[in-house]
């Protein structure tokens, strides 16, 4: 398949080794065929990918494992419930340049107030702005006082290789923010009051990746403008066979197989109780979490099941009594 940037072989298995990148712990990712396909298609098509499903589906990680494989730098964003879309693109710190100005009176500093107290030195480049144009993010974020941020990237990056922008949970912000996005990505710039300047589009265009947990429903208008890919876990025997395939690809040789499939077959039990009673089932996040407390706790089979027994209901059953 021939196109002017690298997109994601479609090879089966499909795995990625993800080293730990900041508050990123190391893990490893398995791609599905729909995965490759969703991303491929958003970045060939320059659309955002918004990727739905419940907590615990590694919505978060196929971002990374893409910038990964895609050699590409990441950055990512967790959304608040009080998140404005300018926050992702810009962060103006008034509070700060106020307190330099008391200081600047208050020890009667009267040279270079203007340098002191310029725009500049208090505007933080957001998310957006260093997916847009690293260049120009990198230069404000040098002439910024208080900002020593800046995405983490490989040794070999380089700018031409472009970056993943992961917008994390963004059904937690209200309406305005993904309205305000959509005219960001409709506009392919976005304007920086504070210094009358215009952040636009540089090729590579980033691939964006926006995930939601579905706690609050997202515009239609911006649902139209995304590549949508929906993550779900399977059910029944198909859903333990899924669990024992992740287990042993994040604990290789560390559990035998009955352990693995115990394991699973618990979380299976206790997530057809929850999605009962409606309350949030445990899924693949809790099932690694389980065996990661056993394999930490014993290397010997028969007591990593006794042990399962006695710690199962900390990990799954979070809303049964």
């Amino acid at each position: 398949m021939k196109t002017k940037f690298k997109i994601i072989e479609n090879k089966d298995p499909m795995q990625v080794n993800l080293p730990k990148l900041g508050a990123w712990p190391e893990s490893i990712h398995q791609f599905d065929e729909d995965s490759i396909w969703a991303i491929n298609a958003a970045l060939t098509s320059g659309r955002p990918l918004l990727i739905r499903g419940e907590p615990g589906t590694g919505k978060s990680q196929l971002a990374r494992a893409a910038a990964q494989i895609l050699g590409r730098a990441f950055i990512s964003e967790v959304v608040y419930a009080h998140s404005e879309c300018r926050d992702l693109l810009w962060k103006f710190d008034a509070v700060a340049r106020l307190g330099e100005a008391q200081a600047i009176v208050a020890c009667k500093q009267g040279e270079n107030i203007d340098e002191k107290l310029s725009y500049k030195r208090f505007l933080t480049p957001g998310c957006m702005w260093w997916a847009f144009d690293w260049a120009s993010a990198k230069k404000q974020a040098k002439e910024c006082a208080h900002s020593g941020y800046e995405p983490q990237a490989s040794n070999e990056w380089q700018e031409e290789n472009g970056c993943v922008l992961l917008i994390d949970e963004i059904d937690k912000a209200d309406t305005s923010l993904p309205n305000g996005l959509l005219e960001v990505f409709g506009n392919g710039a976005f304007r920086v009051p504070y210094m009358k300047k215009e952040v636009g589009l540089k090729e590579p265009q980033p691939l964006v990746i926006i995930t939601t947990n579905e706690e609050r429903e997202l515009p239609n208008a911006f649902l139209r403008r995304c590549m949508v890919l929906h993550m779900k876990l399977p059910k029944g025997d198909e859903l333990i066979k899924w669990l024992i395939e992740r287990g042993r690809l994040h604990f290789e040789n560390k559990c035998e197989d009955s352990v693995y499939e115990e394991a699973a077959k618990q979380l299976v039990k206790d997530r057809d109780k929850a999605l009962n009673i409606q309350v949030p089932a445990p899924g693949q996040a809790e099932y690694l979490d389980m065996l990661r407390a056993l394999v930490q706790m014993s290397d010997e089979e028969n007591e990593q099941l006794e042990i399962l027994g006695k710690i199962k209901k900390f990990a799954l059953e979070k809303y049964l009594e």
